[in-house]
């Protein structure tokens, strides 16, 4: 088990953090339908039968699932199974009762954190959103990795998060997260062994807010 300072604090944030909507988005929860609508057009355009190889649609995995908002509402419309990551128990249980139970869409249910989580089944689409800063670069290419290595035949790891305008890392103390330039995110994919396949703004949130990107990965050939 990882025993840092960093992952520490921010399980400790979270853990006092509501199991709701506007808890689980930082107090902008009127911003969930207008996200999942982006997310659903980067989808279709990642599973269009225009592309040559578009991944299965058969078993995806949520990554920080949370309340399993992404799970409910984006990915279960797709996929046979969604199984869902998620460390804090308060927010796993909310999943499961939002679910509900018995969905036959549920998968397994990992309450872990990203930095320990070994992926033991194959993914058409690995789902990794507003997450991913709670990871420091070396956790988060060895994430990377071995989210690579558990794709199904035309896999693909999408990565929806803020990215900082300005070059530098942005460290926010109250959750205990980073917020990376995209220079870095390159960079960590190439250590990774990923490229990048389709990118994507998303439109439509409030303007206070970071600019958030719609990242397909594939490893490189």
């Amino acid at each position: 088990m990882t025993d840092n300072v960093f992952y520490k604090n921010a399980a400790k944030y979270w853990a006092n953090i509501p199991a709701t909507i506007d808890g689980v988005l930082g107090g902008y929860g009127h911003i969930s339908d207008v996200d999942i609508d982006g997310s659903k057009l980067f989808l279709n355009q990642i599973l269009s039968s225009d592309n040559n190889d578009p991944p299965g649609m058969n078993l995806a995995l949520d990554c920080g699932a949370g309340i399993g908002r992404v799970s409910k509402n984006l990915l279960m419309p797709y996929f046979q199974k969604v199984d869902l990551v998620e460390q804090d128990e308060k927010f796993i249980n909310t999943a499961k009762r939002l679910i509900g139970a018995n969905n036959a869409k549920l998968g397994t249910l990992y309450q872990i954190g990203l930095q320990d989580f070994k992926p033991q089944k194959e993914y058409d689409v690995i789902w990794c959103q507003w997450v991913l800063g709670h990871l420091d670069d070396y956790d988060l290419i060895s994430f990377l990795e071995r989210c690579s290595t558990a794709l199904a035949k035309n896999g693909v790891i999408v990565i929806k998060e803020n990215i900082a305008s300005s070059e530098e890392i942005e460290y926010d103390e109250v959750d205990s997260s980073v917020t990376r330039p995209h220079k870095l995110m390159e960079q960590i994919f190439k250590e990774a062994n990923l490229r990048v396949i389709k990118s994507d703004l998303q439109n439509g949130f409030p303007e206070e807010i970071y600019s958030v990107h719609m990242i397909a990965l594939v490893p490189s050939k």
